[in-house]
């Protein structure tokens, strides 16, 4: 057992909060641990604070509950950072997409224009992962980041860089879709193991076995006899991680897409399954702006059902919200603090070539194993030739633009980021879009920043 301390960065963020609790209350190991949540925002701080006690106090779960608006003083004493904070807000991500299309650029296009790590958010939150860092390694030298908040590839690779002693973890739930693979396929998901190399929002599915034996063959033999029935039964196969896409890139590259890659939230990558609308028809995709739209739309509701049970004492605060999160930050602390060696998916630098082919100094994410000693990369066999040609092209390229682009206040390099788009025609067209989203009336601090 192990008592530690948690410092939630963004706890305003209600359901993630929700759900970080309910695993430490399920979580024996970690009784009587200490979380400290922390958010700007008075009035959902104090609604999370509320509800996550309650929660606590249902399942009589020991736990010490305490909240702060001033992030040092939640730093403090520090074992754990988790940062789920979003600096800029959705409202500001669905300008820049306003003007973004104005200026000819839409859906599906690149991961730093219509996506949630659009260039003008990815600002805000690279600032925001420097003031966190530079406040542990005063505050909390020894305490892990884990860094839950996009951009993930851009923050991990640049935090490792200009902070290269800071103990810094990406950690994104998208893996899940192996499970999710697992269970169509009728494949219980405790058997599986599994490698998913890549980087975050572009891993695949690369080694799959269940019960010691490859589980390759069974998708095979799933595509051949059902998978027609399953797309008819599940809206012509737009959805879940078998989806008519995903099954033609794992025909074509010998890897399943998992998680965001080939996902409507993934920038709708690769494109040429979206290029018209009788090409995404023949495919089942749809349209991505109905899934943000429906995506932001639960953002709103969950935040409103949250203000409503918090003010609601009588309601069962576990009813309401319970349920196990699948979520990688308990198991992990866990992981940690107890010294139980347990393989986990994480984000960190490929110092030690973990994917063959991404540079060193880049992050990719792998499986560690982690316990008391750390957090240990373990060696892939990498990626298949033609995908890394893709990760290289439309992940890692891009982020190398733009972390240029923030390191040096390039404005030239952040036209070039633009340029990369597949719906960048010409400079002008580029230079245009950046102009008018540095001139946003709450962008003076990026325009200064790229003068």
């Amino acid at each position: 057992m192990a008592q530690v301390r948690i410092s939630l960065i963004g706890a305003g963020s209600g359901c993630f909060s929700l759900s970080l609790v309910q695993d430490l209350c399920s979580t024996p190991g970690l009784a009587g641990s200490t979380i400290c949540f922390m958010d700007v925002d008075e009035e959902r701080l104090d609604a999370v604070h509320e509800l996550c006690g309650r929660m606590a106090q249902e399942k009589g779960a020991e736990l010490v509950l305490e909240k702060t608006m001033d992030r040092r003083t939640s730093l403090a004493e520090a074992d754990f950072v988790i940062n789920t904070a979003l600096a800029g807000g959705h409202e500001r991500l669905r300008e820049g997409w306003r003007i973004a299309r104005k200026h000819g650029f839409d859906f599906p296009g690149s991961y730093h224009v219509m996506y949630d790590e659009a260039f003008w958010i990815n600002f805000y939150q690279l600032r925001l992962f420097e003031g966190i860092v530079e406040d542990m390694l005063e505050i909390c030298p020894e305490a892990y980041h884990l860094m839950v908040a996009n951009p993930v590839v851009a923050g991990v690779t640049h935090l490792a860089r200009k902070y290269p002693q800071s103990r810094t973890i990406g950690l994104c739930h998208g893996y899940n879709g192996v499970y999710e693979v697992a269970r169509i396929l009728g494949l219980e998901r405790e058997h599986i193991t599994f490698e998913i190399p890549g980087v975050n929002h572009f891993v695949w599915l690369t080694e799959f076995r269940y019960k010691g034996e490859n589980a390759f063959p069974v998708l095979d033999r799933w595509i051949e006899a059902e998978a027609e029935d399953y797309w008819s039964e599940n809206d012509g196969g737009y959805s879940g991680p078998l989806n008519r896409k995903c099954v033609d890139l794992y025909r074509r590259h010998g890897a399943l897409p998992i998680g965001d890659t080939a996902h409507w939230t993934g920038a709708c990558w690769p494109w040429w399954y979206h290029g018209d609308e009788a090409t995404a028809e023949s495919w089942g995709e749809k349209d991505p702006a109905l899934g943000w739209d429906w995506y932001f739309t639960l953002v709103r509701d969950s935040a409103e059902r949250i203000e409503k049970v918090a003010g609601d004492p009588a309601v069962s605060v576990t009813e309401e919200f319970g349920g196990q999160s699948h979520e990688p930050m308990i198991p992990l602390i866990e992981a940690i603090a107890c010294d139980i060696p347990t393989v986990h998916i994480v984000n960190v630098q490929n110092s030690g070539g973990f994917v063959p082919g991404i540079p060193t100094d880049f992050q990719v994410e792998i499986g560690a194993l982690c316990s008391g000693r750390g957090v240990q990369g373990i060696q892939t066999n990498g990626l298949p030739r033609s995908i890394l040609s893709h990760a290289l092209r439309d992940r890692v390229a891009p982020v190398e633009m733009e972390l240029d682009a923030y390191t040096r206040g390039c404005r030239e390099s952040l036209v070039e980021l633009v340029l990369m788009d597949r719906w960048a025609t010409s400079r002008a067209q580029a230079e245009a879009f950046v102009g008018e989203i540095l001139a946003l009336p709450y962008h003076g601090e990026m325009r200064e920043h790229y003068r």
